[in-house]
């Protein structure tokens, strides 16, 4: 039974780190799983997230970003995504359109009504069955991240380098999508241990793949 579900959260909240976890799992239980990520996920969007995420921050608009991400969605809902769903996989992604919403919208402060229209248009009417969002505050998840590459503010790829300000706009971003959206979205204490929030999120997915059986 095919179910496309996505990880969500700021920069260092552990998406990537759960991600595989429930793959293996699925894995393991017999069931195909597509690993995927945004950007990137087919050759287009690798060169896409080089030009968005690579460590020499090439300088761009918020409207240029957001174009790039959505042109990156196009390629990959199209590509990866719906053959996988269609193939009855089930299609792990890290990143999606909530994030969109939440860095190009809440983060940067581009028109929501604008963002939805291209992003809808980008994954042509795909939306995930489920979303976990890893959530922790923004100054803990940065610490991660920049601590990945040793670095310090200044330090890492393009959002990596963003003001707290910024990172605590996007958490709150997250957050309100998943209150505006209960039954998709499943929040998680991303401080809490991992192995906690790693049987959590195999619980819920199983139980979400249990209801589409």
């Amino acid at each position: 039974m095919s179910l496309f579900v996505t990880f969500e959260g700021i920069e260092g909240s552990g998406k990537s780190t759960h991600l595989r976890y429930l793959a293996a799992h699925l894995r393991e239980a017999g069931r195909e799983v597509v690993e995927t990520r945004e950007p990137g996920g087919t050759q287009a969007g690798e060169a896409i997230r080089r030009l968005l995420l690579g460590r020499d921050v090439v300088p761009l608009t918020a409207e240029t970003e957001l174009l790039l991400y959505c042109a990156d969605r196009a390629q990959h809902v199209a590509e990866v995504i719906r053959p996988a769903l269609a193939t009855g996989r089930v299609v792990l992604c890290d990143r999606f359109s909530d994030s969109t919403i939440a860095y190009q919208g809440n983060g940067r402060g581009l028109d929501l009504g604008t963002l939805r229209a291209l992003d809808a248009h980008a994954r042509s009417g795909l939306w995930p069955g489920l979303t976990f969002l890893l959530d922790c505050p923004a100054e803990e998840g940065l610490a991660r991240a920049r601590g990945r590459v040793g670095g310090q503010a200044g330090s890492g790829d393009r959002f990596e380098r963003e003001s707290m300000p910024f990172h605590e706009r996007v958490r709150a971003g997250f957050l309100a999508l998943a209150a505006a959206e209960p039954a998709r979205f499943c929040i998680l204490d991303a401080a809490q241990p991992i192995e906690r929030v790693r049987a959590r999120v195999i619980a819920e997915a199983e139980r979400r793949l249990g209801v589409a059986a």
